[in-house]
């Protein structure tokens, strides 16, 4: 019976819930799309439809067994996600049914619909689709974290981008020019270096055609003030290379799959700095700081300072196909699975 009329409360009954599911470690391709029973929503919980979860390169590592964190197979990945409260816990007063919210939830976000702590939420600003919001968590708090509580960029300094095609570059393209930073993007080819056109970037660097360090220091006059690296590799050395007096790199992962050996003449050299991001980690081990850095990029957004692109879409069932074009590099920007 439907006890719903009159109440904000609660929306039963529930179907089956749709998971995609990783059953062992491996290849994406491996992973497979099965229904649960929903779960129930205890009084200080809420139930959320599931609108677009984010796909992440931690996503694919997760799968592959490949990430510094195992959980036990199976396990359902996805990280972030986006969509609309359906149900509300008795002791819950902060959310109401209907409401536009996105949560980083660690694993368990690929799905039709999750139960959630209230805590996890956040709302949708007004401007953005919930496919959008789905995709920005990740993107957009680590570029955050990374230019303003670890390098804490400067107006006017030259920021250097690696990987200005991905969600992590293009993100801090648009936080480093929010900052009034000048920002040169580089990635692999003439697409990707559109996408960091579009957000702002003054200057671009085709590395699979042209010297990274060469035309960075061209650019900037001598060398760039702080470099984000998602990518690693070779890079990493030439970009190291490309800073000038005092300048930065910020090592936030390794989306090539090689994890560069840096050499440490060029660090001492013209007092170089490098540092490390994982703001996954510090995410979780500091719940307040990171409600400052999501409060700060969602306040950005609503002010129009900040501008998340439109992320390309994959049916639920093809999370293998999205994820393997994730870690081939063919996407531009971000992604999200839409149920």
């Amino acid at each position: 019976m439907d006890d719903t009329s009159g109440s904000d409360r609660q929306r039963l009954p529930f179907a089956p819930v749709r998971v995609v599911r990783c059953n062992e470690l491996g290849p994406p391709e491996s992973l497979s799309l099965v229904e649960v029973d929903s779960p129930s929503v205890g009084e200080h919980q809420v139930r959320v439809a599931v609108a677009a979860a984010g796909l992440n390169f931690v996503d694919a590592l997760f799968v592959q067994g490949l990430y510094q964190i195992k959980p036990p197979v199976p396990f359902v990945p996805g990280s972030e996600l986006a969509g609309t409260v359906v149900e509300v816990g008795s002791a819950v007063d902060e959310w109401t049914i209907g409401d536009r919210v996105m949560a980083n939830v660690g694993l368990g976000g690929y799905c039709d619909e999750i139960v959630l702590d209230p805590r996890q939420l956040s709302r949708v600003p007004d401007s953005l689709d919930l496919p959008t919001a789905a995709a920005l968590v990740q993107s957009y708090c680590t570029a955050w974290f990374t230019l303003v509580d670890r390098v804490n960029i400067r107006p006017d300094q030259w920021l250097l981008v690696l990987g200005a095609g991905g969600g992590v570059g293009l993100a801090s393209i648009d936080v480093g020019r929010a900052l009034g930073a000048r920002v040169i993007a580089a990635a692999s080819s003439n697409e990707k270096l559109a996408a960091g056109i579009a957000l702002g970037a003054e200057a671009t660097i085709n590395y699979s055609t042209e010297s990274l360090k060469d035309r960075a220091r061209e650019i900037s006059g001598g060398g760039v003030d702080v470099v984000v690296d998602p990518v690693g590799g070779s890079l990493s050395d030439q970009a190291l290379r490309a800073l000038g007096f005092d300048g930065q790199l910020a090592i936030i992962g390794f989306a090539s799959g090689t994890i560069a050996q840096l050499p440490a003449n060029q660090v001492l050299l013209r007092n170089r700095r490098i540092t490390g991001v994982d703001w996954g980690a510090w995410a979780m081990s500091n719940a307040e700081g990171n409600a400052r850095v999501l409060t700060a990029v969602l306040s950005e957004i609503e002010a129009g300072k900040l501008h998340p692109t439109t992320p390309t879409t994959y049916p639920l069932a093809e999370a293998g196909r999205a994820l393997r074009d994730l870690l081939e590099r063919r996407l531009v920007g971000k992604a999200v699975l839409v149920p």
